[in-house]
């Protein structure tokens, strides 16, 4: 399918989309472009790395999720140049050809990535392939955002790391290279200028951009608007802006001496934003990411300065030599990000990126380390030498010769390989079997829940018998208590055993949600008597109206046990005036024990000093820090990084017991 634009009087016979394919001028002149412009595989490399760093460290790097918006701009910018180059050499634009190229660049990596890593993950731990149907569904049609945004998902805040989530950001991308060839044809018929066409790319940028800002409440997760198509194609149509505009003139930016800071000043600022935003907050949504993409367009088109000065000397130099010069190296800030190694790496970063998430969510698995905690360090560092070697792998067997041959040149010349005997082939064309089999098999047959989400279900069914169970007993021993003073004419009550709960845990009451919900079965056995009150989804703000019922009943204990805050710590309206209004309403007589909180969320280390903070001046109340216990042993949560798992409960207990047995 082609689009012929000459009949329609597009200028596709303009001089600059076409110089862009033109091989480069010796002096360094403006006005010739190479095909390949310098620094933005640097871009890419910095890019690809801010992302891994944020995934393994995100109190380290809160703005790592920017990186995606570097890649988003660098996109736009690119497939539109490559678009209008194709418009002023050949007058049409074919689409069907696009799409082809678009197809053998992204398909081969992520089909790869798909097959080995899903029967390795089920291998690893059956958790990660909870849901994996619609992930595989969303990997291969591009749709994961959408079908992520459907099934309720969430990027920021899971409590069920999902394999493939990092895909929405591919799954944006290619329905923007669906529909943008055709918008840009009706631009080029509609709009007569490039610089009409700049306008009309800006002005949809800013509408994304306004449409986040609008979508996005408050203290909702920002999933929904961060995932949407509209609201994040920004970065997007700004690199395509740019494009248009560099299209209808020799250099986007003036020959001034400041000029040559822009490139750097940009990547100041990202980093920066990059060190600095949290993913949570409003001003993420409400214009910081925005502001990213500003940034990271001003880097990207401060790589298409002309080369001046030494550095046009440099590139006459290396054409004399018999090298390849190349417009567009400004002064050292293109130079820098021409480095072997970030050239290497953005080479290889769409790579890099399919592979980082499941392989760390494997190595965590299999060595059981959960971030932030004093051995996390081993997965980090093993997670990012098997994700450098399989993205080398995979650019070197399977990206590269798919771009070079084609799909169809590539599977013949395998299965020329395989007939002819050769047994590296051979064997991988088996495992290549194998992978496919075992992922159908996993997709088919996976697991439809996590081991976190059948122990709390079990949990809640036993905290229901064991409530039916204590009420019963209750209605024993008040019937007993009246034949006895029927009897008697004297009730005697029999003093409670104060020196040693253990003896005599029915002192003990313990409410919160499904992290306590989760420890209920080994609590049971461990303390006999004890009474549990825990749901799931439960937040402080909840828990304030059940504590003060409880304690205008009188069924509050001499210990009372607080696991709240797993569901948003203090992220909700109200949560700090609900700790308060709880334990007030236990009052000074009581010993309380408040337990801090696990998870992957960047405000959990903020919620548990908050936490410790409000306590501190009431001298009943003490924190049994469950999150401290955590961090110096390892393998204590399930996959979801909140919940304990078999080992954990047992260690939750011991942690309880310390506590409420400690003297004071």
């Amino acid at each position: 399918m082609s689009i012929d634009t000459r009949a329609t009087g597009a200028d596709a016979r303009s001089p600059r989309p076409e110089s862009a394919s033109a091989g480069p001028d010796p002096a360094g002149r403006p006005g010739r472009r190479p095909g390949r412009i310098r620094g933005l595989d640097g871009l890419r490399a910095l890019a690809v790395v801010a992302v891994i760093a944020y995934h393994l460290y995100p109190g380290t790097l809160p703005g790592g999720f920017l990186g995606v918006d570097v890649f988003f701009v660098v996109s736009g910018f690119l497939i539109t140049t490559l678009l209008l180059r194709e418009v002023a050499e050949l007058g049409r634009l074919r689409l069907g050809r696009f799409w082809e190229r678009r197809a053998r660049r992204l398909l081969p990596a992520l089909a790869l990535v798909v097959v080995v890593s899903v029967p390795i993950a089920w291998w690893a731990d059956p958790d990660l392939v909870v849901g994996i149907g619609r992930q595989v569904l969303g990997a291969a049609t591009f749709s994961t955002n959408w079908l992520a945004i459907t099934a309720g998902s969430s990027y920021f805040d899971a409590t069920q790391p999902e394999l493939f989530a990092p895909f929405w950001s591919l799954a944006i991308e290619e329905q923007f290279y669906l529909v943008w060839p055709v918008v840009l044809v009706v631009l080029l018929v509609v709009c007569r200028t490039p610089l009409v066409r700049a306008r009309v790319a800006a002005g949809g940028a800013l509408a994304s951009a306004l449409a986040m800002a609008v979508v996005f409440h408050p203290g909702d997760d920002p999933t929904r608007v961060y995932y949407g198509t509209l609201t994040h194609a920004f970065g997007l149509l700004l690199g395509a802006s740019a494009a248009f505009a560099w299209a209808g003139r020799d250099e986007l930016w003036p020959r001034r001496a400041w000029v040559r800071w822009v490139g750097p000043g940009a990547l100041v600022g990202l980093a920066a934003l990059a060190l600095t935003m949290n993913a949570q907050s409003t001003i993420a949504y409400r214009g910081g990411i925005f502001a990213a993409s500003l940034l990271a367009l001003v880097a990207v088109t401060a790589c298409t300065v002309p080369a001046d000065g030494r550095d046009r000397l440099d590139a006459q130099d290396r054409q004399d030599r018999g090298g390849v010069a190349r417009a567009g190296s400004g002064d050292g800030y293109v130079r820098v990000l021409e480095a072997r190694p970030l050239v290497w790496i953005g080479e290889r970063s769409y790579g890099l990126y399919l592979w980082h998430w499941p392989v760390i969510l494997v190595v965590a698995a299999v060595l059981g380390d959960t971030p932030g905690t004093s051995t996390w360090w081993r997965t980090a560092l093993v997670a990012v030498v098997a994700t450098t070697a399989l993205a080398w792998a995979s650019y070197r067997w399977v990206e590269a010769p798919v771009r070079r041959r084609g799909a169809r040149s590539t599977f013949s010349a395998a299965r020329a390989a395989v007939r002819g005997g050769r047994r590296p082939a051979q064997v991988a064309l088996a495992a290549a079997g194998v992978a496919v089999l075992a992922t159908a098999a996993v997709v088919a047959f996976g697991p439809a829940q996590s081991s976190a989400q059948r122990s709390i279900e079990a949990a809640q069914r036993q905290i229901a018998a064991q409530e039916a169970a204590a009420r019963t007993a209750a209605a024993q021993k008040e019937a007993q208590k009246k034949a006895a003073k029927d009897e008697a004419g004297v009730l005697r009550e029999t003093d409670a055993d104060a020196d040693d709960w253990t003896v005599d845990a029915d002192q003990v009451s313990a409410y919160g949600d499904s992290v306590l919900s989760a420890a209920a079965p080994t609590l049971y056995d461990h303390f006999p008597g004890i009474t549990i009150d825990a749901k799931p989804i439960r937040k402080w703000v909840d828990a304030a109206p059940i504590i003060e019922k409880a304690a205008d009943e009188g069924t509050l204990r001499p210990f009372v046990v607080l696991n709240f805050g797993t569901n948003g710590g203090f992220q909700f309206k109200g949560s700090t005036k609900a700790v308060e209004r709880i334990l007030d309403a236990i009052g000074p007589d009581r010993k309380v024990v408040v337990v801090t909180i696990n998870g992957i969320s960047s405000w959990v280390p903020a919620a548990n000093e908050k936490l410790k903070a409000m306590v501190a001046d009431r001298p009943n109340v003490t924190v049994a820090d469950w999150n401290a216990y955590v961090h110096d042993h390892a393998g204590l949560l399930h996959t979801d990084r909140t919940h304990p798992n078999m080992a954990g409960v047992q260690k939750y207990a011991a942690v309880l017991r310390d506590v409420l047995t400690a003297d004071g």
